[in-house]
């Protein structure tokens, strides 16, 4: 894989981080700005809803301008929006900075997935996004840990300070390091916007967006709220949460790895296997995560099969946007981060039930059960298109 490639995953690195730091920052937050911590936690449905619109917005708007150009910017504008929310002492100001850093994470990304998908040979675009999408995993086992504990011996502030600064090598690399020609292929193929907007209504893109969402969604629901079922459920102490968190980590870069080596050629498989485990995993951890060794064997096998069929859908949307060359990646984007919001919302809402703290695990294993249904009941449909591979 060219070398770009992985300046592009550091940059993913920093925003993934950024995405989920919040979790273990949220009290420190609320007590330092005065405000509660239900408050505070708005401001990370903020970023998720700044992505989903972000995405498209922005990928619509950075079309015209030179590849490298556009991810310089996204990526000096996420680094100035940490450095004012680091400084700043008022709520309202740290609340805009969150929507903003959301909105150039998600130019960037949108641009990135695209970009990624160029820079290969075209039955290598599965292992291009392995890459570039292994920087959110990394960001799982390590940078967020890092983060918490960053924020717990100097206080927020400092981990906002650490992300600004992560990203200025990124923007260094990325002006040395990605050719602008490259990048973009202006000169090769660009339809009108409008030409491309309608790619949306294609039945095998939406159908492969919904799928991904969905496995999205499902994997949000349960990683948003398993600390509780690490303390509570299992019984064991705080410092499990980062080990849990590590294992469910690792298992995602290992599942990013295993989609880049077959989503390309061989996506039916990795669909077709994939699915019906998701779907016994979530209730089976559901069952057992009283059993600390269960607990922790399950999160790391789902993280494998949680992050290899979603990639793979989300490679899948590429191959049937293929008309939509500057806003394929937008529209991966969108359908990560609408899973990320509809998840955790459709989970919060088990733990008023009798389910209580594991009812998250049974909303992940419900999420499946609805992508898989989809599945098998359009398959003719997407069997039929030739063009299409989704399910080969």
């Amino acid at each position: 894989m060219p070398l770009p490639l992985y300046l592009l995953a550091m940059a993913v690195f920093a925003m993934g981080t950024s995405e989920f730091m919040l979790a273990g920052l949220l009290p420190d937050i609320a007590s330092d700005l005065d405000v509660t911590v239900g408050a505070a936690g708005m401001l990370t449905p903020a970023f998720a809803i700044g992505m989903i619109v972000g995405a498209p917005l922005m990928a619509a708007l950075a079309r015209n301008w030179p590849g490298r150009a556009s991810l310089l910017v996204f990526v000096l504008v996420f680094s100035a929006a940490h450095a004012v929310g680091a400084a700043t002492s008022n709520f309202p100001v740290l609340f805009i900075t969150r929507v903003v850093s959301a909105v150039a994470n998600a130019g960037f990304l949108a641009v990135a997935l695209t970009t990624a998908a160029t820079l290969v040979p075209a039955g290598n675009k599965g292992r291009a996004l392995a890459v570039l999408l292994s920087g959110t995993t990394v960001a799982t086992i390590a940078g967020v840990p890092g983060g918490s504990i960053l924020g717990a011996l100097l206080g927020w502030r400092a981990t906002f300070w650490a992300i600004a600064a992560l990203c200025l090598p990124t923007a260094i690399g990325i002006l040395t390091g990605i050719p602008a020609g490259r990048v973009q292929q202006d000169a090769v193929y660009k339809p009108a916007l409008r030409s491309e907007l309608t790619q949306l209504a294609n039945p095998r893109l939406i159908l492969v967006m919904l799928l991904g969402a969905l496995v999205n969604a499902a994997t949000f629901a349960s990683f948003t709220f398993l600390a509780p079922v690490v303390t509570d459920t299992a019984g064991l102490g705080e410092l499990w949460i980062s080990v849990t968190l590590v294992l469910f980590g690792v298992g995602s870069f290992i599942g990013v790895t295993i989609a880049g080596r077959l989503s390309d050629q061989r996506p039916g498989p990795v669909i077709a296997v994939g699915g019906p485990l998701l779907l016994l995993g979530w209730p089976t951890l559901a069952v057992l995560a009283d059993r600390p060794v269960f607990l922790l064997t399950l999160v790391f096998v789902l993280g494998v099969l949680s992050f290899a069929l979603g990639s793979t859908l989300i490679t899948r949307v590429f191959y049937e946007a293929a008309g939509s060359p500057t806003m394929a990646g937008s529209y991966a984007t969108a359908a990560l981060n609408i899973g990320a919001v509809v998840g955790p919302l459709i989970a919060a809402a088990t733990l008023s039930t009798k389910a209580g703290g594991i009812g998250p695990l049974w909303a992940s294993g419900l999420l499946v059960a609805i992508a898989v249904l989809v599945a098998f009941s359009f398959r003719g449909a997407i069997v039929e298109g030739r063009s299409s591979e989704v399910l080969r």
